[in-house]
């Protein structure tokens, strides 16, 4: 049985999609290698950090969703 063809997103190149393929199945395997981190921020975050960067973004949705135009 033959495995169905897909085309990869990322580089746009034909691939077999097969069984058991590690990664994302619209990505090729060369180009769905697991990334370091997800966020692109690079590196590793500590939990205080996560924390301020929630706070941040919960401070601009309430700005975005309550602020009065004027």
């Amino acid at each position: 049985m033959a495995f169905p063809m897909k085309v990869c997103v990322v580089c746009e190149e034909e691939f077999e999609l097969r069984p058991g393929k590690p990664g994302f199945a619209n990505r090729c395997p060369e180009c769905s290698e697991p990334e370091n981190n997800s966020s692109g921020m690079g590196g590793t975050m500590t939990a205080a950090e996560k924390r301020a960067l929630d706070e941040e973004r919960r401070a601009a949705m309430k700005n975005l969703l309550y602020r009065k135009d004027s």
